[in-house]
């Protein structure tokens, strides 16, 4: 008797393993490294292993121009899926170089002796949660969706719990631990319903099958997309979707929120729309208004919720569910103009979101203390390089022209415009204006106090090199990205081709 085993493309996987075996080498360190090594033989690893995922995703990108599935059909070898791995190794990368200076587990009742005792775990879990969302992007059928969902979320609820000497800490991976599981029971019973209707789990298999029957509107299948909505809405912290978000990026440490507000964005949103356009293409006018209508309640919600917040990790908590609801007017149309808009508009909200946590994270260390719009007090005049930088990604935030937010939010609008859904154009407009109150209140706070109010830390500040190098690396990404509207366009627009839409 033989074993006829599939034909594996090894080289589509390449950023996947080059991510998984740099966490086994990063976990390997917590027990075969001294303690006095650990923090930066850990922290190599894991750059190295983020350097290796860009390095090959960008080679899948220039090979892949005519993309296929791989591995019997299970996993998307194209642009669209190259292009979100280039993105989330970028993210990790960033995430890494912050860790270092910001390492989770140094709560302010740890003893100064075990600071180091879990730094490789964290670093090894960061891979793991990278790998699980690099092959999440390019995932072809409702098993592997199901199951690198899985694989990346058991990573993040560990991250955000890491920090244990902090009550906050324990507790924000307890709610996402419970709240996530919620999320994923919603997905996997929307998966077993279109499975039970079509008798098909590849995204393709799906399209061709409901083609064929005519299950177009069949009960099953629309039951079964409403619950795959759901599930995936908890990921990208939509609204209704989005209870858990303000308290789990508020307790978790701030390192973990700056990679959470950031990378899980950009795979349960890049996801999304490959499955949508891809396995129900037939019920786009319903997936349609589901989508505009949960942007709708997340724009209103994330901005009106934002507007009594004091706590500046919170205020940014409901600033994501905000921009869920703009990138989910892109993805609300289903078109190519969509997809682009989608895919661009990822590139600069991701480095305003990273860098907006970590310019908190360097408050944050300062004082010891969350940190709130008071005690942010003056924090512009003693840390002019992170203060200005702060304020560009708020400005950004808004959509204001001074960086590549502003293209964003336009390019969306005139996918759903093209779609006819002028009404949808309107309420991202309003939108934005509500949220210029807050963002230029965390401008206004930095900067434009009177004295009498300031709450200035003793001392000097941390030198913190490497959290300024991350800070300015996402300052550039999200500025010129401004000045470099074509090229990143013709990336989106190349990257959307492999859809078919």
């Amino acid at each position: 008797m033989s074993l006829h085993t599939p034909h594996i493309d090894w080289f589509g996987l390449a950023p996947v393993f080059a991510l998984v075996g740099t966490s086994f080498v990063a976990l390997l360190c917590a027990v075969l490294v001294p303690r006095a090594v650990r923090r930066i033989a850990a922290a190599s690893v894991a750059i190295a292993g983020f350097t290796a995922g860009i390095v090959l995703a960008i080679w899948l990108y220039v090979d892949s121009a005519n993309g296929h599935t791989i591995v019997s059909g299970a996993f998307y070898r194209d642009r669209w899926t190259a292009l979100g791995q280039i993105i989330l190794c970028g993210i990790g990368l960033a995430t890494t170089l912050l860790a270092v200076e910001h390492v989770p587990g140094w709560g302010r009742n740890a003893d100064p002796a075990r600071r180091d005792d879990h730094v490789a775990e964290f670093f090894a879990l960061l891979l793991a949660s990278a790998a699980g969302m690099v092959f999440f992007v390019g995932a072809a059928n409702l098993m592997t969706l199901f199951l690198s969902l899985e694989w990346f979320s058991i990573a993040l609820y560990v991250m955000c719990a890491i920090d244990y000497d902090l009550e906050s800490s324990l507790e924000a991976g307890l709610k996402y631990l419970i709240v996530g599981s919620f999320g994923a029971g919603a997905l996997l019973f929307g998966s077993a319903l279109v499975y039970g209707a079509t008798g098909k789990i590849s995204f393709h298999g799906i399209a061709a099958a409901a083609a064929s029957q005519g299950l177009t509107g069949d009960t099953f299948v629309v039951v079964g997309i409403a619950l795959i909505v759901a599930g995936l809405g908890f990921k990208m912290s939509a609204a209704p979707f989005h209870m858990w978000t303000p308290d789990v990026y508020e307790g978790a440490p701030t390192t973990v929120t700056a990679w959470m507000s950031s990378a899980t964005k950009v795979a349960a949103l890049l996801l999304t729309f490959r499955l949508m356009t891809t396995a129900f293409a037939g019920d786009q006018h319903l997936w349609g208004w589901a989508f505009a209508i949960v942007a709708t309640a997340s724009l209103a919600i994330g901005n009106f919720a934002a507007l009594v917040q004091r706590n500046v990790k919170r205020i940014l908590a409901y600033s994501s569910i905000s921009h869920a609801g703009f990138m989910l007017i892109g993805l609300s149309a289903g078109s190519a103009l969509g997809g682009r808009a989608l895919m661009y508009y990822l590139i600069p909200y991701s480095a305003m979101a990273f860098g907006s946590f970590a310019v908190v994270a360097a408050r944050e260390r300062e004082l010891g203390v969350p940190v709130t719009l008071d005690n942010l007090a003056g924090f512009g005049w003693e840390r002019p390089f992170l203060g200005v930088a702060m304020w560009f990604f708020m400005f950004g935030f808004a959509g204001l022209p001074l960086g590549g937010g502003f293209v964003g939010k336009f390019y969306v609008f005139a996918a759903a415009y093209q779609h006819g859904w002028v009404w949808l154009v309107i309420v991202g407009v309003l939108a934005t204006l509500v949220s210029l109150y807050y963002y230029l209140g965390i401008v206004r706070a930095m900067y434009m106090r009177p004295a009498a109010e300031l709450a200035l830390a003793g001392g000097s500040p941390p030198r913190e090199r490497l959290l300024q190098l991350t800070v300015g690396a996402a300052l550039v990404v999200s500025f010129g990205s401004l000045f470099a509207v074509q090229p990143l366009i013709d990336l989106a627009r190349h990257a959307a081709s492999s859809l078919p839409l």
